[in-house]
């Protein structure tokens, strides 16, 4: 077992999630974090055991530790508002895999508005106060002035086509 340090602040909040009697903070963590211990020991295969698998799979691999370590971070603890960690996710998502971003976003959208699109100009045309944002580090931009449900979707449609497992797709959801 491992010893971590927490400040006061973060112990009381942790405490504060106990069950019932007896349950220790690692306990009271996973169940918040909703840690798989397998999924985990899938991740932490070594390094000549790793080599042997599918690129694809290293890349999955990858891509999750990625998102994982943005939700740890602490830029991303540090957004007090759901449009700022939206856009941080997208900018992250694309930077995994353009591709795979791209194919995802061309297909959102919704009755009348475009989501989606190289320009904020195209966004605009599409409807009125879209209130366009351009996602840092990608060409695109995206409409911001939705619902956090209707961002929650769009994050969980990008993410369900770049194949990321259910149970990412929840906690990152969640965070917004």
């Amino acid at each position: 077992m491992k010893t971590i340090e927490v400040d006061e602040e973060l112990y009381r909040y942790i405490a504060s999630h106990t069950q019932h009697i007896g349950e220790s903070a690692s306990d009271i963590l996973r169940r918040m974090l909703k840690f798989n211990e397998a999924l985990v020991a899938a991740e932490t295969i070594t390094p000549a055991v790793e080599d042997a698998q599918p690129a694809a799979l290293q890349g999955t691999r990858d891509k999750v530790r990625t998102l994982r370590e943005l939700l740890l971070s602490d830029e991303y603890a540090e957004q007090n508002k759901a449009i700022n960690r939206f856009m941080l996710v997208l900018s992250t998502l694309y930077s995994l895999s353009s591709q795979e971003f791209a194919a995802a976003t061309e297909s959102l959208h919704g009755r009348t508005r475009v989501y989606f699109a190289g320009d904020e100009q195209t966004l605009m045309l599409h409807g009125n106060h879209t209130k366009p944002k351009h996602i840092q580090g990608t060409p695109y931009w995206v409409i911001t002035n939705t619902n956090t449900g209707r961002k929650r979707s769009m994050i969980e449609h990008i993410m369900l086509a770049m194949q990321f497992p259910p149970e990412l797709i929840e906690k990152v959801c969640g965070t917004i």
